[in-house]
């Protein structure tokens, strides 16, 4: 440029996300979630030829405590039953698993 600065363009968010070259890399993906819907978002930065990455939603609220009950802290039957009903871990969301 005449005055000799360093500058470059800068996109906007809603440039960025319809960028057909970010999309082809996976830089910017589409993920689905089951309350907001369908969204763009950063897909993983890092490319590696032999582990490629499958970029998902975050878990709703509640959504693994069972999952996490039952697996991890070894909770099973009645004692699952009456952590639940204690209210203690707050109002469960079900999944498909169960």
């Amino acid at each position: 440029n005449p005055l000799n600065i360093p500058v470059g363009p800068i996109l906007s968010t809603k440039e960025l996300i319809e960028d057909e070259g970010l999309r082809a890399t996976g830089t910017i993906v589409d993920v689905d979630h089951p309350k907001r819907g369908k969204y763009a978002s950063v897909g993983c930065p890092i490319k590696l030829s032999d582990s490629p990455v499958d970029v998902t939603r975050s878990p709703l609220l509640g959504e693994h405590t069972v999952e996490i009950l039952r697996d991890v802290l070894g909770y099973e039957g009645d004692e699952l039953q009456a952590v639940l009903d204690s209210g203690a871990v707050g109002d469960p969301q079900k999944t498909a698993a169960e």
